[in-house]
């Protein structure tokens, strides 16, 4: 695994690994037992250009390239992943803090999501529109936007890195990928050497590590790129959607969420317990889609929540190496004072705290909390790490009402005995997913993900992944002459 973590610390630029040539270091630590895994020359605007540049040379050939020649790639990324599975599992583990358990859950998406861009390279179907002129013939063509510049988040790095360069590549793009700068390896340069082993060819793909105090908006103001995918924070993504409009390119945000978990009157209250906790407490809760709200109906109240704090009250929070362990550290320590600070303020406002989990460095354990009063901000914020709010509700309309307090939209889940009565409840909901009977966790390839309101702007995943990176190109053929008016 050292290895990982030694010849992997360097910038991939036109297919060659280098140091950056910045004035200082990123350095990569281990969120649970705070050991340098990695010291990083940043990369610089002129870094981040060379790489932008590199991809626009590469993928006029690769735009050109047989699609059947270039899904090659992909089935070769798969067998490297397979080759390599365990020696990433411990990378994920050490740089992420995840748990063996997370590791696995976020492998096996890479593969969907890799098994999907090998046929992804076959999707974009071109169509002849009928004209009203005489003679003339209308085609329509799926082109590549050209260079796409993907910047991923720290919680699922591997699989939100893939999930759009993948795909991006295999619709004829060039890209360059900026990671989260807590997770440069497994978000950055382990999707790299996995590349240029699947012999990806060189340029195509170019990942820099770097950091906005350095590069400032340069990533999302480069000329080059046609479109920005970004993953992270809606304050960000904001910032981001601003400066592509003012330069007129495209944005992909997969943007924060405050997703509910409900559990109306009918439900099967032991199977909503473990939806719940798992859609709570899976990563650490550092998951966008992670149910921060459990709203339940107050004739089931007492049995939920006594059964629900009871489960919880059973996780292991420790070392993420430990196979029994549940919940391991939060990415940084900034992220565990602010978790502190949720609970306390929650606790200030009238808040009963079920569970209140101590704080041990990066180390987080659960906290369960009740009578949050129904105007506090706490309640509409995206809260991101093991801290939960029980909601009671009186009846659906009261709960439609409560899911659909705050600014985001992201996902959620609803649990009764009547499956209709479920997609009922759903379609009352601002987001741009919902699950009936089942968790507020999901993501599957072929299925379009994504958010309203604060949560984003487009989709990715199936169709809406060739949409989001190609375009249409419009070309006409007259047969026989035009009359012109002058």
């Amino acid at each position: 695994m050292s290895s990982y973590f030694t010849d992997l610390a360097q910038q991939y630029i036109d297919g060659e690994w280098r140091p950056g040539t910045g004035s200082w270091d990123i350095i990569d630590f281990n969120p649970y037992d705070g050991e340098k895994l990695a010291s990083i020359t940043i990369a610089t605007v002129d870094e981040v250009d060379e790489a932008y540049r590199a991809a626009e040379r590469a993928q006029k050939q690769w735009g050109e390239t047989n699609a059947y020649a270039r899904r090659a790639v992909f089935e070769k990324a798969l067998a490297v992943i397979d080759a390599r599975e365990e020696e990433i599992t411990d990378v994920i583990i050490a740089e992420l803090g995840g748990t063996r358990l997370k590791a696995a859950f976020e492998l096996h998406l890479v593969r969907e999501f890799l098994r999907e861009s090998v046929q992804l390279a076959l999707r974009p179907e071109g169509k002849i529109i009928p004209s009203p002129v005489d003679g003339k013939e209308n085609r329509l063509y799926r082109v590549p936007v050209g260079v796409v510049g993907v910047i991923s988040p720290f919680n699922f790095p591997f699989l939100l890195s893939v999930k759009s360069v993948a795909p991006a590549l295999a619709l004829g793009n060039g890209v360059v990928l900026k990671p989260h700068q807590n997770t440069p390896i497994v978000g950055g340069s382990l999707v790299a050497k996995i590349f240029e082993e699947a012999g990806l060819p060189g340029g195509l793909l170019n990942v820099v590590i770097t950091d906005i105090a350095e590069i400032g908006d340069a990533f999302i103001e480069h000329p080059v790129p046609k479109v920005i995918s970004f993953t992270g924070s809606d304050k960000v993504g904001r910032h981001v959607a601003t400066v592509c409009a003012a330069n007129f390119k495209r944005s992909v945000l997969e943007l924060g969420g405050n997703s509910a978990l409900v559990v109306l009157d009918d439900a099967d209250v032991d199977y909503a317990v473990d939806a719940a906790v798992f859609s709570r407490f899976v990563h650490q809760g550092q998951v966008c889609m992670a149910a921060n709200r459990v709203l339940v109906d107050r004739s089931i109240q007492a049995e939920f929540t006594e059964k629900f704090v009871a489960k919880v009250g059973t996780l292991k929070t420790g070392d993420p190496r430990d196979p029994q362990t549940v919940i391991g550290p939060v990415i940084n320590s900034s992220q565990a004072d602010a978790l502190s600070g949720v609970v306390e303020q929650a606790i200030a406002e009238g808040a009963t705290a079920l569970l209140h989990g101590s704080v041990r460095e990066n180390l987080v354990e659960p906290s369960v909390l009740t009578g949050v009063p129904a105007d506090s901000e706490l309640l509409r914020q995206e809260v991101f790490g093991p801290v939960v709010f029980l909601v009671p509700f009186d009846g659906e309309e009261e709960a439609v009402r409560i899911v659909n307090d705050t600014p985001y939209g992201l996902s959620g889940a609803v649990h009764t005995a009547d499956i209709e009565r479920g997609v009922n409840f759903a379609k009352q909901i601002d987001t741009g997913m919902f699950h009936v009977n089942d968790g507020t966790v999901h993501d599957e390839p072929l299925v379009p993900f994504g958010g309203e309101k604060h949560s984003g702007i487009g989709r990715l995943n199936g169709e809406t992944t060739v949409d989001s990176f190609t375009t249409t190109k419009w070309i006409s053929v007259q047969h026989g002459r035009s009359r012109f008016p002058f």
